[in-house]
C-alpha cells in the first residue's frame, strides 16, 4: 500500500492537477491544488463533492473520466484541510482559522481566476451545495448556471431530518422493538437512515424483521459503524473530516441538540463536537440569497433521501427564481455518489441550457444503470440483509 508523502506524490501527479497560492489568513500563503479534465470551454462544469471532508481529486477520478467522455469540461478543487490542499508550506496541517466556508467559497472564484474563464456551471452536491449556493452569494457573477444535488439549505435542516424518517417509521414494527429492549432508541436515526437511503423501505422492513427475530444484532452493529465512518476514519486523499469538521461544527450546525425521542439524527456528530469550537452562526442567509439567485437552478432529489429530504429540496427549487425540482426515483443522497450517470446527465442538460427539460425527463435520468460507491453498498447491505449475519468487508 502507498503512504505518506509517495502517495501524496502520485495523487500529485495525476493528470490535469494544477495548484495555486491561496492565503492562510495570518500572512502566509499555501499551495491549494484542483484538477481540470475534459475538453477545455469557456464555461467549465465546476463539481463541488460532498463532506465536509471529501477530497476532489482521487476519488473522482473515474468520475471525471466518465464527464470527459460526455464532453463536459470540469473543474474540480481539493477543499482546504483536505487532501493535497491539507498543509501549509512546511507540511504542517492547515490552522482552524484557516477553515472558513467563505474562505472556501473565494478558493472557489480564485481557481476560476486561474483558469481563466469567468462563469461556470456550478454543480454541488449535499455540503457542496452550501458552498455552491455560497458562491452564488459572494461571487454572483461567476454562475452561469446551477444543480443542486441533495441540497443544504440551513443549519436547522435535522427537523426535516427527523420529521421525513418519524413519519415513514415512529408507528411502525419499530416502536415495538424499541419497547421491548431489542433495539436501542438512541441508536435508530442512525441505522435507520443508512437502509433507508440504500435499500428504501422495503429494506428497513427485511432489518426490522430479522432484529424481530433475534438474528440482526451483528447486521445492526455493522450498520452503526458504517455511520460513523466518514468521521471517524481519516482516508487520506478520499476523507478527511478532522480539520475541516469546524465548518460542520461552528459553522453549519452539524450536532443539533437531541430531543430525546426515537429516529433522532446525527447524534454519533455529539461525541465529535467536543474536540471543536462550538456553533457561531452561518455565514450565509440562503433562503433570502435563493430568492436572487438570477440563473437557472436545478434540483435533484433523491425519493430515499433522508440527510436532505424531499421537503428541502422542494423549498429550495421553489425559492429560485427559475429553479425546477428534479425528483429521482429509487435514490438516495448524492445522485454524484449515488448515481453518476443520472447526476452526469444532468449537468450535461444544464450545461447545454435546458434546465427546465429536466423535470420531465426525470423518470429516464432514475432509470439510467447506476454506478459509482453507493451501488456497491446497496449490494452489500442486501446480502448481509439476506445472510442475516455479518461478513468481511
Amino acid at each position: 500500500m502507498i503512504k505518506g508523502a509517495a502517495l501524496r506524490t502520485r495523487v500529485a501527479a495525476m493528470p490535469g492537477v494544477r495548484r495555486l497560492r491561496r492565503p492562510v489568513g495570518d500572512g502566509r500563503s499555501f499551495d491549494l491544488h484542483y484538477v481540470r479534465a475534459g475538453p477545455p470551454g469557456d464555461c467549465p462544469l465546476l463539481i463541488i463533492p460532498g463532506g465536509p471532508g471529501l477530497a476532489s481529486v482521487l476519488p473522482y477520478h473515474h468520475l471525471r473520466r466518465d464527464a470527459a467522455a460526455r464532453g463536459l469540461d470540469v473543474v474540480m478543487v481539493e477543499h482546504r484541510g483536505v487532501g493535497l490542499s491539507r498543509t501549509d508550506d512546511d507540511g504542517a496541517d492547515l490552522p482552524f482559522s484557516a477553515l472558513t466556508v467563505e474562505q472556501v467559497v473565494d478558493d472557489l472564484a480564485a481557481v476560476l481566476d486561474d483558469c481563466g474563464v469567468r462563469r461556470a456551471v456550478v454543480y454541488g452536491s449535499s455540503y457542496g451545495t452550501y458552498l455552491a449556493q455560497g458562491l452564488g452569494v459572494r461571487h454572483p457573477g461567476r454562475v452561469q448556471s446551477m444543480v443542486l444535488d441533495s441540497p443544504m439549505l440551513s443549519a436547522h435542516d435535522d427537523h426535516a431530518q427527523r420529521t421525513a424518517l418519524r413519519e415513514l417509521y415512529l408507528d411502525g414494527p419499530l416502536a415495538g422493538l424499541i419497547e421491548s429492549g431489542v433495539v436501542a432508541a438512541e441508536e435508530t436515526g442512525q441505522v435507520l437512515q443508512v437502509v433507508h437511503e440504500f435499500g428504501g423501505p422495503r429494506q428497513v422492513d427485511r432489518l426490522l424483521r430479522l432484529m424481530a427475530s433475534g438474528r440482526g444484532d451483528r447486521v445492526w452493529r455493522w450498520l452503526i459503524g458504517l455511520g460513523e465512518l466518514e468521521t471517524a476514519e481519516i482516508k487520506r486523499f478520499v476523507m478527511e473530516f478532522d480539520l475541516v469538521g469546524v465548518i460542520a461544527f461552528a459553522e453549519l450546525g452539524f450536532a443539533p441538540k437531541p430531543d430525546g425521542r426515537p429516529l433522532d439524527v446525527n447524534l454519533y456528530f455529539g461525541d465529535l463536537a467536543a474536540a471543536y469550537p462550538p456553533f457561531r452562526g452561518e455565514p450565509f442567509d440562503l433562503t433570502n440569497a435563493l430568492r436572487r439567485f438570477h440563473w437557472p437552478v436545478a434540483v435533484l432529489s433523491g425519493d430515499h433521501d433522508i440527510r436532505t429530504p424531499r421537503a428541502i429540496a422542494q423549498r429550495v427549487a421553489a425559492l429560485a427564481p427559475d429553479g425546477v425540482l428534479v425528483p429521482l426515483a429509487g435514490t438516495g443522497h448524492s445522485a454524484l455518489d449515488t448515481h453518476r450517470l443520472a447526476a452526469l446527465t444532468a449537468a450535461r442538460i444544464v450545461v447545454g441550457g435546458r434546465h427546465r427539460e429536466l423535470p420531465r425527463l426525470a423518470p429516464r435520468l432514475a432509470d439510467l444503470p447506476r454506478r459509482g460507491p453507493g451501488k456497491v453498498l446497496s449490494s452489500l447491505l442486501t446480502a448481509r440483509l439476506a445472510l442475516g449475519r455479518i461478513v468481511s468487508l
